[in-house]
């Protein structure tokens, strides 16, 4: 089985813990952790999709060329990293439309929201995006956070009704990748990456993965920020800096035993197969 290697390429400070707490004039180490996830991916020449925020790719474009000329695929993560909760029908679009002229020579065909908060009090955002042209979106997560999460969507790879984005309609305009998360009676258990990858034994991880491999392609996704221990540490609520920090000095070297065990392609390969 073939599994599906995303990466989120943004600010450190993206994330929403982090709002309004990070100072002015602060160094975004955008390069500094990015360069050794590359260097892991060459290692073991495996190909992922990097969702790329827009406002990144215009200040840094070298960094989107070297990674598209080293065989990854580029995808949105939309523009500002604002959620479309906090943009609106209106906003998004204008997101959209300008992380699409940003990223147009790489042809984005996948989008990733912002702290997934595409869900059925936003399911307009999947329309939007059929509009402009995208093919598939990863922004579902089948489980519920106080950030975001669509508990009752399918666990494996579908198209979203309109009316209900936790319902297949084989005729809907967007292929949808889920967040992976393995069902465990009536709970589901987040694996995909991100704070669980940092915060789940890695034998854990393995056997989770294992276990879904039987049914269907699992999709991992880290943000390199997460795989650097030189990130700044800002002073929030402990559990915030937990949620935020926990697991960092190992996120790499745990990325790195998944790479070795399980097969990874970029996430539009992987529908391609499917």
């Amino acid at each position: 089985m073939i599994n599906a290697l995303s990466i989120d390429l943004e600010y450190w400070w993206s994330i929403e813990l982090l709002k309004g707490y990070v100072p002015d004039k602060i160094n975004d180490f955008v390069y500094e952790s990015a360069q050794p996830l590359l260097n892991l991916l060459d290692k073991y020449d495996i190909k992922a999709t990097f969702f790329v925020l827009g406002m990144l790719a215009e200040r840094y474009p070298e960094l989107i060329e070297d990674i598209y000329y080293r065989g990854h695929e580029i995808a949105s993560h939309a523009y500002s990293h604002k959620t479309l909760y906090d943009l609106g029908e209106q906003g998004f679009e204008e997101e959209i439309i300008k992380s699409k002229k940003v990223l147009k020579k790489y042809d984005p065909i996948g989008f990733r929201a912002p702290s997934f908060s595409i869900d059925n009090n936003t399911r307009w955002g999947l329309q939007i995006l059929k509009k402009y042209g995208f093919k598939y979106d990863s922004s579902i997560f089948p489980i519920k956070t106080m950030l975001y999460g669509v508990p009752d969507a399918p666990l494996c790879i579908y198209r979203p009704s309109k009316e209900d984005i936790s319902q297949h309609d084989p005729n809907g305009g967007i292929t949808e990748f889920p967040l992976t998360v393995l069902d465990i009676g009536r709970l589901n258990l987040p694996i995909s990456g991100g704070f669980y990858l940092r915060i789940l034994p890695l034998r854990l991880l393995k056997l989770c993965m294992h276990q879904i491999n039987k049914k269907r392609p699992a999709i991992v996704y880290v943000h390199p920020w997460e795989t650097y221990s030189g990130i700044p540490r800002i002073g929030i609520s402990p559990s915030y800096q937990f949620i935020t920090y926990f697991g960092i000095s190992n996120a790499l070297a745990k990325l790195e035993s998944l790479l070795i065990e399980f097969k990874f392609n970029t996430v539009r390969d992987v529908l391609d197969e499917v």
